[in-house]
């Protein structure tokens, strides 16, 4: 009697194990990113420049082939300007790496605050006070992300990266540890 074959199985075992490589590979760029904040930072903010140099040519192009259609003198502003940000950022990373230290700052104070309203907005309901706290450490990351500009700038942003990476290399190995070998699906808790 022969058994039917599942050829889903040696799939899903391929690609759990290029999943669980590239979050090992994620963990070890990440530990090299937390030991080597300074190396971090300019990695992210060159990726920046070269990703905002990218788009901003991809918008001139499309701004010119679409010329005849409202609004290509605004199209083409926003390539320019993407550009020329992206090429500011490649003549000048330090600066850079402050900036988006100072925007990324602002917007964690931002988040908070609008948290904190929304904590208060849903009291009495169960977990409310965990929007509170998470309002409150917010307000007060982005206001010591503040305090320390632009001094803290290149060690924010490189532990920043590196925690990023880390975490991101963890969830992908303990998500795909728990992929079924029978259908692909995730297994339940």
């Amino acid at each position: 009697m022969a058994t039917p074959s599942t050829p889903a199985r040696p799939a899903v075992f391929h690609r759990r194990g290029w999943s669980i490589f590239w979050g090992i590979v994620l963990i070890i760029v990440g530990i090299f990113a937390l030991l080597m904040p300074e190396v971090a930072a300019l990695a992210t903010v060159l990726t920046l420049a070269w990703l905002l140099i990218f788009a901003g040519i991809v918008e001139i192009v499309h701004a010119f082939q679409t010329r005849h259609r409202d609004g290509f003198g605004w199209k083409l502003a926003a390539g320019i300007i993407t550009l020329l940000l992206g090429v500011a950022i490649l003549a000048f990373p330090v600066a850079g790496i402050a900036t988006l230290a100072l925007w990324i700052g602002a917007f964690i104070f931002a988040g908070g605050i609008v948290r904190l309203i929304l904590a208060f907005r849903v009291r009495p309901a169960k977990g409310w006070g965990w929007v509170l706290l998470d309002g409150i450490l917010s307000i007060v990351i982005g206001g010591l992300i503040a305090w320390g500009w632009p001094a803290s700038s290149i060690a924010f942003i490189g532990l920043l990266t590196g925690f990023w990476l880390l975490f991101s290399g963890f969830w992908r190995i303990m998500l795909d540890g728990r992929a079924s070998p029978n259908d692909g699906a995730l297994a339940p808790a």
